[in-house]
Order: C-alpha cells, then sequence, then structure tokens
C-alpha cells in the first residue's frame, strides 16, 4: 500500500470514528441516556446481540436499560447513520459543481434531520424545468442579481431594456423584469432559513380545514364535512381520519397559516431598506410563498402531522397486542372450539389439555337450519367423550345465536362444572388459509382448523396467535391507513419482545413460535422441530448445539429463552442464561445447598434471606444478574402470565334489550383506542367507555387506565337497542358510592 493510500484510509478510518461520535453524543442527547449507555448498545447492536439478549443478559453492561430504551437508541442510531450517509452524499455533489464552501459543509455536517440537510440541498439539487430556470436561460439571471442588490439610485426598466432580446423570446423590459422575479423567488424559496422558519410556523400556528366534495353525500365523514382546527393540537386519529376521507375524495384538506406574519419575516431577511426595487422585491416575495413556498411547505408539515399519528396509531397497536399475547394461558382443561356460521353449520373441534386435536363435527343448530336437537345430541356426545370443561365460541357471523344454543345448552346439563366464553376470532380464517395451517392440520378443511385455532387460543393465546400475521389480530385503529412497512417492524418487535418475555418450551413449540425467539430465523426454527421429530426431546441445552444451522452466536442469543422441563439440568427449566451456571454452583456451595434441593422449601428460605448486593461481591457477578438468578431459582419453570386474572366464563346470555341504565356488570377490555376503550359485557357488540368515563381523575390517554385483557367493572350509561350501541362508565354511580 502505498503513503498516499495509507494516508487515505487514515483519513477515512477518522472520519468514520467522528460520524460515530456524532451519532452517539446526538443520540445521547435526545434521549436523555449517558454518553457511556449508548456507546455500549451500539456495540452490543454492531456485535449482533438481539435486543431480548441485551435487555436480559448485558445489564451490566447498558445500566439496566429496558428493551424499550434499547428500541429507541436503535431506531434513532439507524436515522442517523442514514443521515451521515446523506450528507456524505450531498457533500459530494455539491462539491463536484464547484460550489462548496467550508460555511456550507459544516452546516451539513452539523444537521440533525434529514429536512435540513434537504433544505441546504435544495439550491444546488438538478431541477425540472423551472420558470427560473427559463429566464436564467434567456440569461436574465444578471438583471435579477441587479435587483436583488437593491440599489437605491437607477431605473428597472432602463436597467430590464438592456435585457430585450427577441430570438431568447424577451420581447419586452416587461418580459425581462418577470423573469428575474421568477429567478429571485426561486432563490428565496430555496433559502434553507426561510423555508425552516415557514415550516416551524405553519407548523405552529396553520389550520387544518376540511369540507365536503359534495355536501349531499352521506358518509362515516360529516363531522368533517365544515371542520378545521389548529394543526398541531389536532389528535392523532383525526389526522388519519381526514386523510382517509382526503384518499377516498370525500373530502377536500387544506392547511393553511396566516400569509402576512410569513410575508413581514421574509422580509425582515430579505429587504435591506428603502431601494428603487422595493415593490418589486415585495412582490416577489408574496410569489415566492404563495407559489413555492406554501405548496411544498403545507405537503411537508402534513406529512409530519400523518407521520406522528401514523406514529402514535402503531404504538396503541403495539401496546394492545402486547397486552393481548400475554393473556393468562387457561390450562388443564379439555376445550372444545366452536366457530360458528348460519347456513354452513358451526365447526366443531375438540381439543386436550395439551392442545392436541381429538376430534372435529359440524353441526346446524343456526338459522336457516336450526337442527337444534341434532346439534345438542352431538355436542353432547363430545362433552361426555372427552370431559370437556369450557366451551369457546368464535365472535364472528352467527355467533350470538350459536352462544344462546350454548348457554340453553350448558343449563339443561345441570351440575355439570361447564361454561362458555367467546374470544377474538380476527385472524383466525387467515391461519386456516396458510400454508402452516396446511400442515398442522392436512385432513382438515379451513372452517375446521379454525375451530381449532379458536379452541387453542384461550388453552395459549401466545402460541396460537404468534401464527397469525400480527396485523390480522385487529387490536388498533386505523391499522390500514399507517406505513405498513413500520407497522409491520413495530408488530414483529412486539411479538418478539413477548415471546422472549414468558420463554419457549423447547420441546413443544411449533416453528412459529421458535422462531420469534431471540437469534432464531425461521429456517433454523424449523431445523429445530426436525432434529426433535427424528432424535426425540431434548434432555438438555447443550444438544441445541447440534442443531444445523444453530452456530456458536445464535446458541448465546436463544438458549436463555428456551425451556426444557424434566430434562437433565434443573437449570434448563429457567430463564438462566447458561454462561451463569457456574454462578449458580458458586452460589448454591455458598448457601450450603446442592442443586437437587431446587424447589423444596430449604431452597426457598435461604434465597429470600440473601441479599444479592453483599452476595454479588463475593460471587464477583453483578448485582442485576444476581438478582435475575435468585428470582428465577425463587420460581423455577413459573410463567409470568400466572400472576394475571383469568378471563371471564359465563354460563348464560345477556342480550341488549336486557340492559338498564345503571346496571352493573363486569366485563373485559377488546380494544384501548384514543378516545375510550371498548368492553366486551356479553352483549353482541362491545360496549364503549369514553375517556371521559374511565375514571373520576383526568385521564390523559385510556391507556393509563385500562389494557386490552383488563378485566373491569362498568355500569350501563345508555343504550340505543336500534343501532346496537351501549356507552358504558367505569365511574361508580353516585347512589351506589
Amino acid at each position: 500500500m502505498s503513503e498516499q493510500e495509507t494516508v487515505l484510509e487514515m483519513n477515512e478510518e477518522r472520519m468514520k470514528a467522528e460520524e460515530q461520535e456524532r451519532i452517539i453524543k446526538q443520540t445521547a442527547k435526545e434521549l436523555e441516556i449517558s454518553l457511556k449507555q449508548i456507546r455500549t448498545t451500539v456495540t452490543l447492536l454492531d456485535e449482533g446481540n438481539t435486543i431480548p439478549f441485551i435487555a436480559r443478559y448485558r445489564k451490566e453492561m447498558t445500566g439496566e436499560l429496558d428493551e424499550n430504551q434499547l428500541r429507541a437508541i436503535e431506531e434513532r442510531v439507524s436515522y442517523l447513520r442514514n443521515l451521515e450517509e446523506r450528507k456524505r452524499e450531498v457533500i459530494r455533489i455539491i462539491e463536484e459543481q464547484g460550489k462548496l464552501t467550508e460555511e456550507l459543509k459544516s452546516s451539513i455536517v452539523n444537521a440533525v434531520k434529514l429536512q435540513e440537510v434537504e433544505d441546504l440541498y435544495r439550491p444546488y439539487r438538478q431541477k425540472r424545468k423551472t420558470r427560473a430556470s427559463v429566464a436564467k436561460e434567456k440569461g436574465l439571471e444578471p438583471l435579477a442579481n441587479w435587483i436583488w442588490e437593491q440599489p437605491k439610485q437607477g431605473d428597472l426598466n432602463s436597467e430590464a431594456a438592456k435585457f430585450i432580446d427577441a430570438e431568447k423570446g424577451v420581447e419586452t423590459a416587461e418580459d425581462a423584469i418577470q423573469g428575474a422575479m421568477d429567478i429571485l423567488a426561486e432563490q428565496i424559496a430555496d433559502d434553507a432559513n426561510i423555508r425552516a422558519w415557514v415550516r416551524r410556523y405553519t407548523f405552529d400556528h396553520g389550520m387544518i380545514r376540511s369540507e365536503a366534495k359534495d355536501a349531499e353525500q352521506e358518509s362515516v365523514y360529516e363531522m368533517y364535512y365544515n371542520y378545521s382546527e389548529l394543526a398541531k393540537k389536532m389528535p392523532p386519529h383525526r389526522i388519519l381520519a381526514i386523510n382517509r376521507g382526503e384518499r377516498e375524495n370525500v373530502l377536500k384538506v387544506t392547511l393553511e397559516a396566516a400569509p402576512e406574519f410569513v410575508y413581514r419575516y421574509i422580509a425582515g431577511q430579505v429587504i435591506k431598506g428603502q431601494s428603487s426595487v422595493e415593490s418589486v422585491i415585495t412582490a416577489v416575495i408574496e410569489d415566492a410563498y404563495k407559489r413555492l413556498i406554501a405548496p411544498s411547505i403545507e405537503r411537508e408539515v402534513r406529512a409530519e402531522l400523518t407521520e406522528k399519528a401514523e406514529k402514535h396509531a402503531i404504538s396503541i397497536f403495539a401496546a394492545n397486542l402486547r397486552n393481548l399475547l400475554l393473556q393468562p394461558p387457561v390450562k388443564g382443561k379439555c376445550v372444545m372450539g366452536v366457530d360458528p356460521a348460519y347456513r354452513t353449520g358451526c365447526k366443531i373441534a375438540v381439543v386436550d389439555e395439551t392442545g392436541k386435536l381429538l376430534e372435529v363435527a359440524v353441526t346446524y343448530p343456526t338459522p336457516p337450519n336450526n337442527k337444534k336437537a341434532e346439534a345438542s345430541a352431538i355436542i353432547n356426545g363430545l362433552i361426555d367423550k372427552y370431559g370437556v370443561e369450557l366451551i369457546v365460541i368464535g365472535n364472528g357471523t352467527a355467533s350470538r345465536e350459536t352462544e344462546q344454543f350454548i348457554a340453553e345448552l350448558i343449563a339443561e346439563r345441570k351440575g355439570d362444572e361447564l361454561a362458555y366464553i367467546i374470544v377474538s376470532e380476527a385472524g383466525a380464517s387467515v391461519y386456516s388459509a396458510s400454508k402452516l395451517a396446511q400442515e398442522e392440520f392436512p385432513d382438515l378443511d379451513v372452517a375446521e382448523r379454525s375451530a381449532a385455532s379458536i379452541a387453542r387460543r384461550l388453552q395459549d393465546p401466545l402460541a396460537e396467535l404468534v401464527k397469525i400475521d400480527p396485523k390480522a389480530i385487529g387490536v388498533g385503529q386505523y391499522q390500514h391507513d399507517v406505513s405498513q412497512k413500520h407497522l409491520e417492524e413495530s408488530l414483529k418487535a412486539v411479538v418478539e419482545s413477548a415471546v422472549n418475555h414468558v420463554g419457549v418450551d423447547v420441546n413443544t413449540a411449533s416453528s412459529s413460535l421458535l422462531s420469534y425467539v431471540s437469534g432464531i430465523n425461521a429456517t433454523i426454527a424449523k431445523n429445530i422441530v426436525k432434529f426433535r421429530e427424528e432424535n426425540g426431546k431434548f434432555t438438555n441445552r447443550k444438544q441445541l448445539q447440534k442443531v444445523p444451522r444453530l452456530g456458536a452466536k445464535t446458541f448465546e442469543q436463544c438458549v436463555g429463552f428456551l425451556r426444557i422441563t424434566d430434562g437433565d439440568n434443573p437449570l434448563d427449566s429457567t430463564p438462566i442464561h447458561p454462561e451463569s451456571y457456574d454462578v449458580v454452583d458458586r452460589l448454591f456451595t455458598e448457601l450450603k445447598l446442592s442443586l437437587d434441593q431446587l424447589n423444596t422449601k430449604e431452597a426457598a428460605a435461604a434465597l429470600e434471606k440473601l441479599s444479592p448486593e453483599q452476595m454479588a461481591e463475593k460471587l464477583d457477578v453483578g448485582v442485576p444478574t444476581l438478582r435475575d438468578i435468585v428470582e428465577s431459582l425463587q420460581r423455577p419453570g413459573r410463567d409470568p402470565r400466572e400472576e394475571l386474572p383469568l378471563p371471564i366464563f359465563r354460563t348464560d346470555v345477556l342480550k341488549i334489550e336486557d340492559l338498564v341504565p345503571g346496571m352493573q356488570l363486569q366485563g373485559t377490555v377488546r380494544n384501548v383506542i384514543d378516545f375510550g376503550a371498548f368492553v366486551d359485557i356479553g352483549i353482541k357488540s362491545d360496549g364503549l367507555v369514553h375517556i371521559s368515563e374511565l375514571s373520576d381523575n383526568y385521564v390523559k390517554h385510556p391507556m393509563d387506565v385500562v389494557s386490552v385483557g383488563d378485566t373491569v367493572t362498568v355500569w350501563v350509561l345508555n343504550v340505543d337497542v336500534k343501532k346496537g350501541r351501549v356507552g358504558l362508565t367505569m365511574k361508580k354511580p353516585a347512589n351506589l358510592a
């Protein structure tokens, strides 16, 4: 390597280091996390470690940053790295044009938003044909420069007459002046400082206005037919609603800011004092704003508002999905799943307590067939044959008629410990038609697979729901109106987080579930299942290293989240990582216990008395790691979901006609949105608890009070039987207080 090449390489390395340091400092400043924590996290991520692994097993290194903080760092660093790449590209292009100054380069290098870089690059970007570029081709740039200097003396018409050239299309002095004004308007519109100020002003003071394209047309957007609101105060769900109305060609939407303030600001930046061309400069300012700046700034601000609204909607969807995935499993029960329908009949699937399919059937208790006696005989026969304790009904078509039939059947079976529950079947049809469902149930038709999925959803919501595209689960709002790429990334992260939080039994998990485990992709997940089928159950975690494509790095990332019950080593059933097994050995030696005593009263008592801080020093291990180890040893094999209350099981039907204001009910939160929560109280449609009815205290957002899956006490506020709507409150009525 030549000396020159060595110098170039060293310069490149130095620039990369400076760039990395800029990114780390900017991320630390924005997220208010220490430089050391950011630097360590970035290094760990760059080494190929996953966020669940870092959050659980590298707490000492990151200062106990949680998953949300780690994801925020990952997201921001990725953005800033892309930004640095764009800066390099812009600097290169301007430099090639011979127009790069040190001041401009410094401004680009120090920009912290992509928009700032694009504003600085705007004057140098190759443009399509514009009025200004045409005027420049006609040789009018010198006249524009003369006007821009704003001479105190001089006659504009006389100066413009010098540029008359019929061959170039400049017939008159007025043509020349107009061309020069077009050049100056574009120059003002391309000024980065002016654009930044106008964008900020429009965002802070602009009004969103919407009106109907056809005021006579009935639609769900009628409240927006003549609507206006300060843009920055518009809640996310309203922004997404008017966007959809505009997209469906029902609404015309504009963003308007008072132009006189903008003119005044630009004039302050442009006008140097009294001059012979002041009126022309004033006209140029108005043209620059109305024709060039306002339309593009309106697009940019609306795009920013939409991006924020989408981010909010995705965060709500993600939080709802996580709560749904972490619903407690209903274990140890033989379950009957029912996929209700009218003409094609209700598909029945019975699964044992492990989720194994026992039998399927079809019954026709609903209209138009109404074969209730025959259906009763079939269902009663299955209940008796397999000892069914719980019937799970999907909430789709014919759900309530099926519920009525099942409730009557339960009432007739006096003395049975039999109950039913209605569950959301969102996504069940997507799963049933999938390749995965075909592999799992090759001999069943689509509806029968759906019934089996509905039954299993109650037994283990997480294991069943991971088989479905998260977008199809339906616990959000406006999920079809947001960036599908961002939605998919966010929901995948939520599923990954939930799966690793709970842990996975490597001997029973499907490849779908395994593919969400830290470090494991779809190919490795299938290889684990294939290895298990060919070699029998895993008896220790070390055997995972024999799985094809599961290398050392993957093993390190995944092994702590994979559980082996009744294996060779009791620690394999805990979240303790094998890298810490020697810590457990030394800990038990200090406590004068053997590993065989795990789960005994002696071990529990010794662990309860232990001081993690003192013992960590003795064992030369980090306090957070030891704390996690002790917690895992105190409750080996614990499922964190089991601490949550079980869903509400029912034995009789409630109809909307039965409801009266003031009636107290127990319900399950099905969805949480910006303006309230929908609660299943056992009738056909979920009731709405408006945000104002969630608490006696001020509620900033419904998620501060309720989550999907919560069991809540509600009181009926109002009932609209015709529309099938029920208003609920969680505020205890005064007469009951």
